[in-house]
């Protein structure tokens, strides 16, 4: 089962590397991890995604909540929220097909970011099921590069 863990963190040297390498001594694998400065410069939020049952879940949780920097774990099961990743993708893409991937950009509602003499860069937004879709859909042009963030997350609603 999929788990999205948003853990907010004293924004300090080394609190990514303690809490990385808590995963690994545990065997945990890291699906998806994005950190970033909330409304706080002082705090930061990390968003994990793990593969695991509750047991592990459960495990991870009470992990992180030993560790020092660490101000509050939230998981994400069983709660409304949003998530979003981001890609952008490098396609092959002469004169003679730019047409046809321009139209596949605009029905999954993604960005041309750069037009090269041949090749596009084109940003997408969106849970990990819309990227995937887009890749798959422009996948027969040649992908030459795709660089991915990980993923976002956050409770729907008021806090």
């Amino acid at each position: 089962m999929r788990h999205t863990i948003s853990v907010l963190v004293e924004n300090k040297f080394g609190v990514l590397a303690r809490i990385s390498t808590l995963f690994a001594a545990r065997g945990f694998n890291i699906d998806s991890l994005a950190v970033g400065e909330t409304e706080d410069p002082a705090i930061s939020r990390m968003t994990i995604v793990v593969k695991g049952d509750d047991s592990i879940l459960e495990q991870i949780t009470k992990q992180l909540n030993k560790l020092v920097d660490v101000i509050k774990v939230n998981d994400f099961s069983g709660l409304e929220y949003v998530e979003r990743g981001l890609a952008l993708v490098k396609i092959n893409a002469p004169k003679t097909v730019r047409a046809e991937i321009f139209r596949i950009a605009g029905v999954f509602r993604t960005r041309i970011i750069d037009i090269a003499k041949d090749s596009v860069i084109v940003e997408v937004t969106g849970d990990e099921e819309k990227i995937e879709a887009f890749i798959e859909a422009i996948a027969d042009y040649g992908i030459k590069e795709v660089c991915r963030t990980g993923v976002i997350a956050m409770s729907r609603g008021h806090k």
